[in-house]
């Protein structure tokens, strides 16, 4: 009984694998989407506020007027984008997980 204990440990501690690791997997056994979902959406928004910012301070540099309808159009903008990275992150992560669970099922576990 304990032998199988070891080899489930074992197993465990090969699959916890490093980014850098798991980036280099040239095999592609090991997923790094689902892992660092979170990451990639939080520099995906972060990314955008920046452009939406550099967009708005050019708006007002060319006037009042002008700035204010950047910033109008920018807050839009960066509600959409907002939008489009979360479900296009959502999607990636569902693919991913139905890869995971169709290699379980079929006995071929990742």
């Amino acid at each position: 009984m304990s032998d199988t204990s070891h080899v489930l440990e074992a197993r465990h501690m090969s699959e916890d694998k490093g980014f850098f690791e798991r980036l280099l997997d040239f095999s592609f056994e090991h997923f790094i989407t689902k892992r660092y979902a979170k990451l990639l959406y939080g520099i995906h928004l972060l990314l955008g506020l920046i452009v939406a910012t550099w967009y708005v301070f050019n708006g007002f540099q060319a006037g009042t007027s002008q700035g204010l309808l950047t910033l109008l159009l920018a807050v839009v903008a960066y509600f959409l984008w907002i939008v489009y990275v979360r479900v296009a992150l959502e999607f990636l992560v569902a693919m991913f997980r139905t890869a995971e669970n169709i290699a379980r099922a079929s006995g071929r576990e990742s």
